[in-house]
């Protein structure tokens, strides 16, 4: 049997770390994935997954992810049920995430949130990049955004730059 699941989206908001009474962490968050359709005002729907991971995964995702971030989820759907104070059995079907991957640069989060307005860096890690020049930059303004308070990447980096790009063919990959 088959039970394998695979989302790309943002997260709706920060991943919610608890702690069970025996110590193992537990993340909580949804992910936001456009449908691959429009609908028939020529919009694209969206579904609100709800996902939850465990032990280091739950830890790894509170402390390097935010609200907006794009995020790859492996993982399988599973569906738990209780019983509410009412005496009503409610059913939840969430993903429970196996492996994920952060699918953009932390850079382009943290200028989104910046540019949201959004002040919270609750469980975020300054520090998780190896590359000196990605945290000397992280503290600049973000240039030539006047059009969109979004991250635009429709947009050419090298537009405002005469110089010419020196690319070999060996770094090509076709």
């Amino acid at each position: 049997m088959i039970n394998n699941v695979v989302l790309v989206g943002r997260l709706t908001r920060d991943a919610e770390l608890r702690y069970t009474g025996s110590g193992i962490a537990v993340a909580s968050f949804t992910v936001a994935v456009e449908r691959p359709y429009t609908n028939a005002q020529g919009e694209r729907e969206t579904d609100f997954i709800n996902c939850v991971a465990w032990r280091k995964t739950a830890e790894i995702i509170s402390n390097f992810t935010r609200k907006g971030s794009l995020v790859g989820v492996t993982g399988r759907m599973q569906t738990r049920n209780y019983t509410n104070n009412e005496g009503r059995k409610v059913y939840i079907t969430e993903v429970v995430c196996e492996n994920f991957q952060m699918l953009e640069p932390k850079s382009v989060t943290e200028k989104r949130a910046q540019n949201d307005g959004s002040s919270s860096n609750a469980g975020v890690s300054k520090n998780y990049s190896n590359n000196s020049n990605d945290s000397q930059n992280n503290n600049q303004a973000p240039k030539n955004n006047t059009k969109s308070n979004h991250a635009n990447f429709d947009e050419d980096p090298f537009e405002s730059n005469n110089d010419s790009i020196d690319i070999s063919d060996d770094d090509l990959p076709f």
